[in-house]
């Protein structure tokens, strides 16, 4: 991985998880920085991980070699204006990840700097297990893409989509599914409750199956998913029965409309920023 220096513009969880995973994955924590207006997040910060911190974004935004902004979707626009008025940009790597923010609105933000790339990491990220969705515009050269790809790498796994449009995709399938898996576990863990079981059993029982399901779709890459099911699956048997309830629920049209309801808000935040 090349050695370039690296500023976070916020130092909220997700920078914390992405941070955390440099330092753990052997980059040297002399070459980050991070910046936020009040100081217990960075004084954790620099006591978990020796990085540089900083009160100031134009402090931060100096030292970068390639600027991370992950303030809120909400104060991007100043921010962005700030530091265009009062830090050359024009060399550096500007990085976005934030919701909601399209990468023509962050090049607006930005007066014009075309040499950004907008990423979409989830929550999962705090336990290098996240999934990233990756765009950049063709200003980008090749370097800087790798680069990218290889910070968000120490976090989990990458996706680069081939249009602005597909992170919305991706905020979909990745950034706000695991809520998705949460809410069905809550409800398994409801019902073994309602079957008599005590909540800290019905937690183990929901959360093990969920962990080693997941596991077992990681493990088996050539069969399908549907295929995986139908393993689990007799004719006639107790899954079967849970199976077909599913689907006389029509489960598969109840995702999909959520999916896209995660889609089409994605789209309206663009509008908001």
């Amino acid at each position: 991985m090349q050695a370039r220096r690296l500023s976070f513009i916020g130092a909220g969880n997700m920078p914390r998880s992405i941070i955390s995973g440099l330092v753990k994955g052997g980059y040297d924590a002399n070459l980050i920085s991070a910046s936020n207006p009040s100081t217990p997040k960075l004084e954790a910060l620099s006591h978990h991980f020796g990085i540089n911190t900083t009160q100031s974004n134009y402090a931060a935004c100096d030292f970068a070699d390639v600027v991370i902004l992950s303030v809120k979707p909400q104060i991007m626009a100043q921010t962005c204006a700030d530091l265009i008025a009062h830090c050359d940009i024009s060399g550096k790597l500007m990085v976005s990840i934030a919701a909601g923010i399209t990468t023509d609105r962050l090049i607006e933000m930005l007066g014009g700097h075309t040499n950004v790339v907008r990423t979409m990491p989830n929550t999962p990220s705090a336990l290098s297990m996240g999934m990233t969705g990756l765009y950049a515009p063709k200003t980008v050269n090749n370097a800087d893409k790798e680069f990218v790809a290889s910070v968000m790498k120490h976090v989990g796994e990458i996706l680069w989509v081939d249009s602005d449009e597909k992170i919305n995709t991706v905020i979909a399938a990745a950034g706000s599914s695991p809520a998705y898996f949460f809410l069905f576990a809550q409800a398994m863990q409801d019902e073994v409750i309602r079957q008599g079981l005590n909540k800290d059993d019905a937690r183990l029982l929901v959360q093990q199956a969920l962990l080693g399901s997941a596991q077992m779709i990681c493990d088996n890459p050539t069969l399908e998913l549907s295929e995986l099911r139908a393993q689990v699956t007799s004719k006639g048997g107790t899954t079967h029965e849970a199976i077909s309830s599913f689907q006389e629920s029509n489960l598969e049209a109840i995702v999909s409309k959520a999916m896209r309801a995660a889609i089409t808000r994605a789209t309206e935040m663009a509008n908001d920023f």
